[in-house]
């Protein structure tokens, strides 16, 4: 997916790629992420052929927060 400015346009949205040596790793580090913030939740693990780690792309609006407890 690409990502253009139109994707991005309000101040306090972000597109984050995350890479990570492992699914745990990734995963937690997304769940993290939607604590804090209004996120796109846990998204899909990649694997790039040849290459090391899992990736993962995460969209976050920093001025909503995550669920509260």
């Amino acid at each position: 997916m690409q990502i253009d400015k139109q994707h991005i346009a309000e101040p306090g949205l972000v597109v984050l790629d995350i890479t990570a040596a492992d699914e745990n790793t990734l995963r937690a580090v997304m769940d993290s992420l939607q604590q804090q913030w209004a996120t796109s939740g846990i998204t899909p693990v990649r694997r790039l052929p040849g290459e090391p780690g899992v990736r993962a792309r995460v969209r976050a609006d920093v001025h909503r927060s995550g669920p509260t407890d």
